[in-house]
């Protein structure tokens, strides 16, 4: 079996920093403030690595 797991508290840590980065995104693409291309990256990076982790990670309780 693999070792690599999620527990409760660590799936709720990344789903909570998946909201906030996807809110964070959202909003600078709708406003596209100057240099918002760099931002949109620095924003969806994180919450596109934390949903593949949530989607393809077991969780152990």
């Amino acid at each position: 079996m693999s070792e690599l797991y999620l527990t409760p508290p660590v799936a709720a840590l990344i789903l909570f920093v998946v909201v906030v980065c996807g809110h964070n995104f959202r909003m600078v693409w709708k406003q596209q403030p100057s240099g918002w291309q760099k931002r949109a990256w620095i924003f969806g990076v994180p919450a596109t690595i934390g949903l593949l982790a949530l989607a393809f990670l077991p969780l152990k309780i």
